[in-house]
């Protein structure tokens, strides 16, 4: 109920601002409302809601527009099963930068990224800028996640944050923080984090993000890349990443032992022309023990006339974990202005192990998009599963979208 609440407040904030003609403010966002049927995984039934997702973003509420609020939220009515009322809101905060010309104020319900961690949580952030090169934030509140039913956060779930990160510097941007999160049983996550992103040469790109997980003493998460892009048509990237799985200190899961992933990934883009692009890429995929698989990757993108647009993908993977070809077709036409219809093909053959042999997913689907008016436009996709778990499992939505 109190995702409910928090979303009527949500709406209700729109309208008391729009009515409150004193008051000079711009209000944004987006109305979706929205149809959707499908197959509920859980239960196994056919599922049917409506929905309505709201965007708002209100601004020049002072002179200087040093505040703003924003807000996204969504609730859901079941209409086959009786499942009754849901929703969830995913950020309702206020945001007031420039004080002092020093300090930005954020409070609220927002999401927090940091290189140690992230959040969404009910609580603030505060940046410290304009004090030298390096700028300081720090944040903290109630730790918010959702489950199947809706918000599933506990009276304990709490998470804090300090970061410190490079300012003024056009080419270079780096960070170095510290996430801690608290549950009913106490310490939960304990992380150190830095990334670093740096522009070479007008050409060159080079980043780099790592996680310190300081109760395993062990670092769980890197990735180092490069992106060379010689011409705005053609990019190079390689890519290297490593991951040593961890769990909250507090689960259950945190004493077993895990085996290290990494991943090496080179990918090439090139836009031969307006007519054509074309990608290839190749991964190398290591799980541990030996164990290790290669994927390969084709796909080109061709506009044989100014209304059609043809995309094409196929996909090779062998080793660990069984085999896999499939490939993905997609056409999208635009016969007018306002209107763009499209389908597409995935097609999968897979097979997990020798024993079970070869199988099949396919899926086929459809669906269109129609401009009404400046503001409002309603779109339309059916799609329709074959795979091990269903012969066939039609799902679609109906969307109706009006901005403001």
């Amino acid at each position: 109920m109190a995702i409910k609440r928090k979303f009527c407040l949500l709406a209700g904030s729109a309208m008391l601002l729009a009515s409150t003609a004193a008051w000079s403010a711009e209000i944004h966002g987006r109305s979706s409302t929205q149809f959707l049927w499908f197959n509920d995984i859980f239960t196994e039934q056919k599922q049917a809601e409506f929905g309505e997702y709201l965007n708002l973003s209100v601004s020049k509420i002072d002179k200087d527009n040093k505040l703003t609020f924003q807000g996204y939220g969504r609730v859901t009515q079941d209409v086959r099963n009786g499942e009754g009322l849901n929703g969830r809101l995913y950020y309702l905060y206020g945001d007031y930068r420039d004080l002092y010309n020093k300090v930005d104020l954020r409070f609220g319900r927002q999401f927090v990224n940091y290189a140690a961690g992230t959040a969404l949580i009910d609580g603030g952030k505060i940046d410290l800028k304009n004090v030298g090169p390096v700028a300081f934030s720090v944040m903290g509140g109630r730790n918010v996640f959702f489950d199947l039913y809706g918000e599933g956060t506990r009276s304990n779930d709490f998470a804090f944050g300090v970061a410190a990160y490079l300012q003024g510097f056009q080419k270079t941007d780096a960070e170095v923080s510290y996430f801690m999160k608290f549950d009913k049983d106490g310490i939960a996550r304990d992380q150190l984090g830095a990334s670093v992103k740096q522009y070479l040469f007008n050409s060159v790109k080079a980043y780099a993000n790592a996680r310190f997980d300081m109760p395993s003493e062990t670092v769980s998460e890197v990735l180092a890349g490069l992106k060379y892009f010689p011409t705005s048509d053609l990019i190079f990237t390689g890519e290297w990443y490593q991951s040593y799985p961890t769990f909250d200190s507090t689960s259950i899961y945190s004493i077993f032992a895990v085996d290290r992933y990494q991943e090496g990934v080179f990918r090439v883009d090139y836009t031969i022309n307006d007519k054509i692009g074309v990608n290839v890429g190749y991964s190398k995929q290591d799980y541990g023990e030996g164990a290790d698989a290669d994927v390969y990757e084709i796909g080109c993108r061709i506009r044989p006339i100014e209304q059609v647009q043809v995309n094409l993908n196929y996909d090779k993977r062998t080793g660990y974990g069984g085999k896999l070809d499939g490939g993905i077709a997609e056409v999208i036409y635009q016969p007018t202005k306002p209107l763009e219809l499209a389908a597409g093909i995935h097609f999968d053959v897979y097979e997990r192990d020798r024993v079970t042999g070869d199988e099949t997913a396919r899926k086929f689907w459809v669906g269109g998009k129609y401009k009404l008016a400046k503001n409002m436009s309603a779109s339309v996709r059916v799609e329709d599963d074959n795979n091990a778990s269903y012969k066939s499992d039609w799902q679609g939505r109906v969307v109706f979208n009006y901005d403001f």
